[in-house]
C-alpha cells in the first residue's frame, strides 16, 4: 500500500469513526435523567417547590416576636418671639432648634384567636402542594419525553422499512432491464418498475424529514442543542402486564391532581379556621428602650435630654364590623365545599381517564399480535412473489402489490406497537407509576 492510499484508508476511518460518534445511541432511561436536569418547565417547578418550602418558617406564621430600631432627627431654623406673663418679651431671629429621638422596641402577639398555628399549618399544606404540583410537571414532562422517544423509534422502524422496498425495487428494475435486454419484457416493464422506485425513494425522503424533525422536537424536550444528532434503540418494549384494578388503586394515593386537590381542602379548611381567629381577642406585648435629646435656641430650657425602658400591652377585639366576620365565614365555608366538589370531580375524570386508556391499552395489545402475525404472512407472501417474478410467472402489478403489502404489514406493526406504548404511557400518567 503506497502513502497516498494509506492516508485515503486512515481518513476514511477518521470520518467513520466521527459519524459514529455523532449517531451516538440514546436510552430513554438517558433521555429521562437529561429531561429531569434540564427541562424548562420542570426547574421552574422545582424552584416554586423550593419557594413554598422556604416559606415554612414560625417567623412566617406570625409566631415570632419582632424587634425595630429607629431613630428621629428634626431641625428648624425659626424667627421665634415670647411674652411672658409678667409682660416682659424676648424674641430672636434664626433661632434653631432640634430633636433627636432613638431607640430599638419590641412587639410580640401572645394570643391572636390561634390564627397563627392554623397559619402555620396552612404554609406546610401550601409546600405540600407545591411538591404535587412538582411531581404533577415532572410526569407530564416525563411522558412527553416518552411519547416523543417512542415516536422515534416507530419512525427509524419505518426508515427500515422503506429501505428494504428499495432494495426489492432496485432488484426489481434490475430484472427487468435484464429480461429487456434478451427480449423477455417491454420498455413498458422497465419505464413502471423505475417510476415505482421513484416513489418509494420520495417516500423515504419524507420519513427521513418526518425522523429529522422528531428528533429536533425530542431535543427540545430535553433542553439541549437541537442539532445535537442522535440514535434511538431499534424496538418498543410494551408491558403487557398492567391491571385497571392496580392501576386504580395506585392513582387513588399518587395521582398528583388527585392529591393536589385533596391538599387544596385541607388548606380552605385551615383558611376558616383563620378567619374565625378574628371573633378572639388578639392580645400584643411591646418594649423598648428609647433615648431622647433636644436643644431650643428661645425658652426656659435650652436643652433636655432622657432615655429609659417602656413597657405595655395592647388588647383589642372586634365587637361589630358590619357583618363582615359572618360574611367571611360563610365565604369561607362554601370554599370547603367547593374543594369537596372538585375531589368528586377530579375521581370522576380519573377512573373515567383510566378506564378509557385500559380499553385502548388492551385494544393495542391485540393489535400488536394481529400486526405481527400479518407481517410474517406478508413477507412470506413477498418471497414467493419475488421467486415467481425473476422466473416471469406473474405480472409487475401482482408482484408491486405484494410488495406494498410487505411494507404497509412492517408499518402497521410499527404503529401498533407505538400506540400501545402510548396507552401505557398514558396509564402510568394516571397513576403516578411512571420509573423516572
Amino acid at each position: 500500500m503506497n502513502i497516498k492510499n494509506l492516508y485515503s484508508t486512515l481518513i476514511i476511518i477518521i470520518f467513520c469513526v466521527v459519524q459514529t460518534n455523532a449517531q451516538e445511541v440514546l436510552t430513554i432511561e438517558e433521555a429521562m435523567k437529561i429531561a429531569l436536569e434540564n427541562n424548562f418547565e420542570i426547574k421552574i417547578a422545582k424552584n416554586n417547590s423550593v419557594i413554598n418550602e422556604t416559606n415554612v418558617t414560625v417567623g412566617n406564621a406570625g409566631m415570632l416576636p419582632t424587634a425595630t430600631a429607629s431613630v428621629t432627627d428634626n431641625n428648624s431654623i425659626t424667627n421665634s418671639s415670647q411674652t411672658r406673663q409678667d409682660g416682659t418679651t424676648t424674641s430672636l431671629n434664626n433661632a434653631k432648634n432640634n430633636s433627636l429621638t432613638y431607640g430599638v422596641s419590641l412587639g410580640w402577639t401572645v394570643f391572636d384567636g390561634m390564627r397563627m398555628f392554623a397559619r402555620l399549618d396552612q404554609l406546610k399544606e401550601l409546600q405540600k402542594l407545591g411538591d404535587a404540583q412538582l411531581k404533577q410537571t415532572i410526569l407530564a414532562k416525563i411522558g412527553q419525553v416518552n411519547t416523543a422517544y417512542y415516536d422515534l423509534v416507530q419512525q427509524q422502524q419505518q426508515l427500515a422499512a422503506l429501505d428494504t422496498t428499495i432494495v426489492i425495487s432496485k432488484q426489481r428494475l434490475e430484472l427487468a432491464q435484464n429480461r429487456f435486454t434478451i427480449g423477455k419484457a417491454s420498455k413498458l416493464e422497465v419505464l413502471n418498475a423505475q417510476v415505482d422506485l421513484n416513489s418509494d425513494q420520495v417516500a423515504l425522503l419524507r420519513q427521513k424529514e418526518s425522523y429529522a424533525n422528531a428528533k429536533i422536537l425530542l431535543n427540545q424536550y430535553l433542553a439541549r442543542d437541537p442539532k445535537i444528532d442522535f440514535k434511538v434503540t431499534d424496538e418498543v418494549k410494551v408491558d403487557d402486564k398492567l391491571a385497571l384494578a392496580d392501576l386504580t388503586e395506585l392513582a387513588q394515593k399518587q395521582n398528583p391532581a388527585l392529591e393536589a386537590q385533596i391538599i387544596n381542602k385541607r388548606i380552605a379548611e385551615l383558611q376558616l379556621k383563620q378567619v374565625k381567629a378574628d371573633r378572639y381577642p388578639t392580645l400584643r406585648l411591646t418594649t423598648g428602650y428609647n433615648f431622647a435629646e433636644s436643644q431650643s435656641s428661645l425658652g426656659f430650657t435650652s436643652q433636655t435630654s432622657s432615655r429609659g425602658l417602656n413597657y405595655g400591652f395592647n388588647a383589642s377585639m372586634n365587637i361589630f364590623d358590619g357583618f363582615n366576620q359572618h360574611r367571611n365565614e360563610k365565604v369561607a365555608k362554601l370554599q370547603i365545599e367547593n374543594s369537596k366538589i372538585a375531589i368528586e370531580q377530579q375521581n370522576t375524570v380519573l377512573n373515567t381517564q383510566l378506564n378509557t386508556a385500559y380499553q385502548t391499552y388492551l385494544t393495542n395489545l391485540e393489535l400488536i399480535d394481529l400486526e405481527e402475525n400479518n407481517e410474517a404472512i406478508a413477507k412470506q407472501n413477498l418471497e414467493i412473489t419475488l421467486d415467481k417474478f425473476r422466473i416471469g410467472t406473474i405480472t409487475t402489478i401482482d408482484f408491486r402489490t405484494a410488495q406494498l403489502n410487505y411494507v404497509n404489514a412492517k408499518v402497521r406493526y410499527s404503529n401498533a406497537q407505538y400506540e400501545a406504548k402510548l396507552s401505557e404511557i398514558a396509564l402510568k400518567e394516571l397513576a403516578g407509576t411512571i420509573n423516572f
